[in-house]
This record gives structure tokens, C-alpha cells and sequence, in this order.
């Protein structure tokens, strides 16, 4: 967060330093700013602000593909004149640990058709998910892993 304000202070700066304040300006101005920062930032060994925003845009392409897909499996299961569903909850065992991670990811799991985040356990450890078609638990624990868990770490640690 401290990145993206430095970055549009270094947009401002820009604008005024150039005389002109248009909005093709200051865009212009926030891509120098996101290069100088990456160009400062690397050689110390931290996440650079651009690698750090391509794991978050990867992050919100992977629930926009899932959004698409459990959709149309929703909407073909629901269409179908018998439906052959068997919906449960399963308990979800976290690997993330911190409150943004997991309030991200039950929201994610949440916005996702077919699947509703349902309860965090009290220690944290397990997430209690309802999903429309409960019949194999094992396989979607497995999607969620390695899907949204998995960007969820690269992006925010």
C-alpha cells in the first residue's frame, strides 16, 4: 500500500514538474513511477510494487476464469430436467493464517457460484464451506489449494 501512494506521489510530482494536468499525463506519470520504484526496490532484495501487482492481477484473472466456469456449471446443472446433486458442507483445512488472507479467500469461495463460505473455526485453522455439489469434498479441496490459496500466498506474502 505504501508503494502504490509513494507511486502517485511520484505520478503529482510528475505533473507538476511537467506543467501539463491531463489525465494521459498523470498515467504517464504513474508508469514512471511504478519503473523507478521497481528500478530502486529490486536490488534490496524485497517483492518489487510490479512483481507484487502482476501475482495480484493473476489473482483476480484466476477467480474471473473461475467465476466463468462454475457459473456455466451452475447454470447446466440447474437447466437440467433432473438434477442430480448431492449439496453438504465440507470443512476446509487453511494454510493461510492471517485475517486479510482468510477473509479474502471466504470471500472468493463466497463470490464463486456453487460454494458458500460458511464459518472460520475458532482457531483459524478451517474453513466450513456449503457447495451446491458435495459429491467428491476431496477434489474441490484440492481446486481451492491450489487455485485461490495458493495466489492468495504468492500475492500477499
Amino acid at each position: 500500500m505504501i508503494a502504490f501512494l509513494v507511486n502517485l506521489l511520484l505520478a503529482i510530482a510528475w505533473v507538476a514538474v511537467s506543467g501539463s494536468a491531463s489525465l494521459h499525463n498523470l498515467v504517464f506519470g504513474f508508469v514512471l513511477g511504478a519503473v523507478a520504484l521497481a528500478i530502486v526496490r529490486e536490488p534490496f532484495g524485497s517483492k518489487g510494487y510490479l512483481h507484487r501487482t502482476r501475482l495480484v492481477l493473476s489473482l483476480a484473472l484466476l477467480f474471473l476464469k473461475e467465476l466463468a466456469l462454475s457459473a456455466w456449471t451452475v447454470a447446466r446443472t440447474v437447466l437440467r430436467p433432473r438434477m442430480e446433486i448431492r449439496p453438504g458442507i465440507f470443512a476446509f483445512p487453511l494454510t493461510v493464517d492471517r485475517d486479510l488472507e482468510i477473509t479474502l479467500l471466504a470471500n472468493l469461495i463466497t463470490l464463486t457460484p456453487g460454494t458458500l463460505s460458511v464459518d472460520v473455526s475458532e482457531d483459524r485453522r478451517t474453513l466450513y464451506v456449503h457447495a451446491l455439489d458435495c459429491a467428491d469434498p476431496e477434489a474441490t479441496k484440492r481446486a481451492i489449494a491450489s487455485g485461490f490459496e495458493r495466489k492468495i500466498m504468492e500475492a500477499f506474502r
